[in-house]
């Protein structure tokens, strides 16, 4: 409705610290849950379940089952969400992405409330409302739910491979050239910009690439990391959308996973289809270049041996993973820019084979 304001769920609980593992218990017990169930990533539980449960046990709540999430079928999570008793009042995801995917699916479909317990910081997905599984062996995104709670471990997140973080420094700067790509589209009349979800995910990645640090591993760089991704979660809820951090670099990504046997991890490819959309936009392509540089980004990218000629065929199918956007690689000519950047940036020459 023209003129109105609309109301966004943002989490009730946010606890980002070191150590916070072992007091996921108090931390969930203020809101007075009474009966969970706790869905842990492959291999998590071996690594935190007992402490968990430990933690919530102590404080009188009641685990009803403790679940492992082994793939993310659709129609798999679809009967767990049933098979849920009725007098659960909380769901709990602990893991990598995957595993955060499902549960928030299944707190979607059973209208119920649900904490985020991230190990590693691979991209925004704990803090927003969407999850991506798997249909038809092929990954789609689908509508789910907000989480009610994020509680991050920053020592867990330390103790994640590297790979993890670099992940999450490319979804993250990947605001700036995204936020390029959705003005874009209100300067040529496609869509309306939220002004408020443009500050809040600006506000992310500045703070971001302004924190000074000696090691990705370093705590303060890490709660940034952490701070900034959750706050991509509430750009996109403010929105209704991804655009606050979604633009062309994403759609090369998806477009990357709709014909690679072995996708590298998303945050990764969208860090490096950013490098590209800022030098296509002719947008803060300098900023992006010291953070990916700093950060050991690029030099990480060069050990996966990823290939120029697959980025080019990317870039011509982007447009049309969303072909109701309208981002900078949605223009002919630009897709012709970004394919000439690929073959000749000096960075890309050196980190793409």
């Amino acid at each position: 409705m023209k003129g109105s304001t609309h109301r966004i769920a943002i989490p009730s609980i946010l606890e980002v610290g070191k150590g916070n593992i072992e007091y996921i218990g108090s931390i969930i017990e203020k809101c007075m849950f009474k009966r969970v169930s706790i869905y842990f990533g492959e291999g998590i539980y071996e690594l935190f379940g007992k402490k968990i449960e430990k933690s919530i046990l102590n404080v009188g709540i009641d685990i009803s089952s403790i679940g492992e999430v082994t793939n993310i079928d659709f129609e798999g999570i679809g009967i767990q969400a049933f098979e849920i008793p009725n007098d659960v009042d909380l769901l709990i995801g602990v893991g990598g992405g995957k595993a955060i995917d499902a549960v928030k699916y299944m707190a979607f479909l059973r209208k119920l409330p649900f904490i985020s317990i991230p190990t590693s910081t691979s991209n925004d997905g704990f803090a927003s409302a969407g999850a991506s599984l798997t249909l038809k062996g092929k990954r789609t995104s689908l509508p789910a739910k907000t989480p009610y709670g994020i509680i991050v471990d920053i020592d867990v997140i330390k103790g994640a491979p590297e790979k993890f973080i670099y992940s999450g420094v490319g979804d993250l700067v990947s605001n700036i050239t995204a936020l390029y790509d959705w003005k874009f589209e209100e300067d040529n009349k496609k869509t309306v910009v939220d002004d408020f979800a443009v500050m809040i995910s600006k506000k992310a990645v500045n703070s971001f690439v302004r924190t000074e640090f000696e090691t990705i591993k370093d705590d303060l760089f890490l709660k940034e990391l952490v701070d900034s991704l959750t706050m991509n979660g509430i750009s996109m809820e403010i929105a209704g959308n991804s655009s606050p951090a979604s633009g062309a670099e994403h759609l090369i990504s998806h477009a990357l996973d709709s014909f690679l046997t072995v996708p590298q991890l998303h945050g990764v490819q969208v860090g490096i289809a950013t490098y590209i959309m800022s030098k296509v936009q002719q947008h803060r392509y300098k900023r992006i270049t010291k953070v990916l540089q700093d950060t050991g980004f690029f030099n990480y990218v060069a050990t996966l041996k990823m290939k120029k000629d697959d980025f080019k065929k990317a870039v011509e199918i982007a447009p049309s993973i969303k072909p109701n956007r309208y981002t900078y690689i949605h223009v002919k000519e630009n897709v012709e820019i970004a394919k000439r950047i690929i073959d000749e940036d000096e960075i890309l020459s050196k980190i793409l084979v």
